[in-house]
């Protein structure tokens, strides 16, 4: 297990990799909608496959996972929907307010089309589990996905989106989360419903 970092190399770390991280979603972006010619497609190849090598010349074997800061909190920088080291995440900012009411404002672009021009019906359940689950958080004590129901009503544009998620009711084990997706017109694409449970070993039943 990894030693827990100080604030200081948290610090230092997310300033270093944030933004090699945020070239590599540019770099997925360009790459789907890249016209360039034969002779510059082989030579970016090429460079990708350098810096490839250069980055592994020190790696972890195993994924990121959580990684714990000397002051309490964690790190997750390799999840999928917020990792500041994961390139396939957005990244999600969820915001939760003093009710319990989650929210994030993102932008999807082209490494998450679906449909042409669309978000992809499973990057729409990501963003709603992620968003559904932060209700349901406490600190020191994790929830994770029973049940994920959705409803698609409408297509989801690509470009600018809102995500909101709010507590319908909890047990001392469960939260029953609802949700939803709006596009940059207001509009709700997508509905969701959750259950999310805490540990059994932790939390009566």
């Amino acid at each position: 297990m990894s030693r827990p970092l100080t604030p200081e190399q948290a610090q230092r770390t997310e300033d270093l990799y944030g933004p090699l991280t945020q070239s590599l979603r540019t770099l997925i972006d360009v790459v789907i909608r890249s016209k360039a010619d034969d002779a510059d497609v082989t030579r970016a190849h090429r460079l990708i496959e350098q810096a490839a090598d250069l980055l592994s010349a020190r790696i972890d074997p195993e994924p990121f996972g959580v990684r714990a800061v000397t002051t309490g909190g964690v790190l997750t920088w390799g999840n999928v929907a917020i990792g500041m080291r994961n390139a396939i995440a957005p990244p999600l900012d969820v915001r939760t307010d003093e009710t319990g009411r989650a929210t994030t404002e993102l932008e999807l672009g082209a490494p998450y089309e679906g449909p042409p021009g669309h978000v992809h019906g499973g990057i729409c359940a990501l963003l709603l589990d992620h968003v559904l689950g932060a209700t349901a958080h406490r600190p020191g004590t994790p929830a994770f996905t029973g049940t994920l129901t959705l409803r698609y009503v409408a297509p989801t544009r690509l470009g600018r989106l809102r995500v909101e998620a709010w507590v319908d009711s909890e047990t001392s084990s469960k939260t029953f989360a609802s949700g939803h997706i709006l596009d940059s017109d207001g509009v709700v694409t997508v509905q969701a419903d959750g259950v999310f449970i805490r540990p059994k070993d932790k939390y009566e039943r």
